[in-house]
């Protein structure tokens, strides 16, 4: 029995290089098929599409939605029906101290789709707000891999990597040190790490050239200090050998982590990011991010076309965290799809220095299909 019907709506579906108008059919949850008049049961629910953007769900490779059990923490269910996100990827939020409770009180409840990385940090990011900002990675003490080791092959089922915070913000005087014990975590139980990093110590060139193949360097476009972009143009030298080596590059926008300026050089000299991430936490849901749409937003009205924006929210952070099944149309895949429309009009968007761009489009979520049900009216 086919159970639901995306009809004739605009698929992009980049992991199949699918752009152009189709039906979307699921069953039994997941995909079934996708094609013009795709066949279905007569007594298939069937929602028109027309005029919408239709895409494999949303996944949004860098949140913090440990909600009540972290200060960053936001409600996934309730931004997905703003964000159209079906996977929220939390970038390490929980710690090998409180991971439990994340998972017991909001990974499996959950109606959208949580999969972490594991803080290297014993309690996760604790003091993270507008009045107290303490970074988790600040005394080394914190750190104690054997205990991340162990949580992180307990939960195979869910960890899809190790996150480490570095800079003077998250790690204080520790330099470059969070990473190195991070990245021994990651090569014991045979996951990537996710690198966050702020202002120095440590250098870009000291983090970049650490990271391995399929390891995320997230913040990827930040303004100055520690931007990609050489100061005279192009990529740095560091950031083009790391993707020639496989190191996947993460927007992570946040509230303090992506400019405008920075994304301008890297474009223009052809380095698009891997993945759009919004980094929506408890400061940035209210701006500049907002949310994973709004982010995907910005790099429209940068000129990036539509089908690469949707791969850096699909296909791409699917394959960041190795779930072949999430992110794609292809049959047999999970039945997650995220509905758009493209609104025209003239609109604002900020960096996280308060730098406006203009824009003639914004899109919105227009409906979300969870494991091939209606979810989101």
């Amino acid at each position: 029995m086919f159970d639901l019907v995306l009809k004739g709506g605009r698929v992009i579906d980049p992991s199949q290089n699918l752009d152009g108008i189709a039906d979307v059919v699921f069953a039994d949850g997941r995909v079934k098929a996708v094609g013009r008049d795709a066949p279905h049961a007569r007594d298939a629910e069937v929602r028109d599409a027309k005029g919408l953007i239709v895409t494999p769900g949303l996944i949004d490779l860098h949140t913090h939605v440990y909600w009540g059990g972290t200060s960053l923490g936001v409600d996934a269910p309730a931004l997905a029906r703003t964000s159209g996100t079906t996977t929220f990827v939390d970038a390490g939020s929980s710690g090998p101290g409180n991971f439990h409770g994340f998972r017991r009180h909001v990974i499996e409840p959950a109606p959208v789709r949580i999969l972490p990385y594991l803080n290297i940090s014993f309690a996760g990011i604790y003091a993270f707000s507008a009045t107290v900002m303490v970074g988790e990675c600040a005394d080394i003490r914190l750190l104690d891999l054997r205990e991340c080791r162990k949580v992180a092959e307990e939960n195979r089922d869910l960890v899809v990597g190790i996150k480490v915070r570095v800079g003077k913000g998250a790690g204080g005087a520790s330099g470059v040190a969070p990473l190195d014990m991070a990245l021994e975590v990651a090569e014991a139980v045979g996951l990537p790490v996710m690198c966050h990093l702020d202002f120095p110590p440590p250098s870009r060139l000291e983090v970049v050239s650490r990271l391995r193949k399929g390891d995320v360097l997230t913040h990827c476009f930040r303004p100055f200090p520690n931007s990609p972009a050489a100061p005279e143009g192009g990529v740095r030298e560091e950031i083009a050998a790391a993707r020639e080596r496989g190191v996947i590059f993460d927007i992570g926008h946040g509230q303090g982590s992506f400019g405008f300026g920075t994304a301008r050089a890297m474009l223009a000299a052809g380095f698009l990011p891997d993945v759009i991430s919004s980094d929506v936490h408890s400061l940035s849901i209210e701006g500049p991010a907002f949310d994973l749409l709004h982010t995907l937003s910005k790099f429209v009205a940068l000129g990036v076309p539509l089908p690469q924006v949707i791969r850096a929210a699909t296909s791409a952070p699917a394959a960041a965290i190795k779930r072949p099944e999430l992110g794609t149309f292809k049959p047999g895949a999970v039945g997650d799809a995220t509905l758009i429309s493209i609104e025209e009009g003239e609109f604002t968007y900020h960096d996280v220095l308060a730098e406006p761009l203009k824009g003639n489009k914004k899109l919105a979520v227009r409906g979300i299909v969870l494991g091939g049900k209606w979810w989101h009216p």
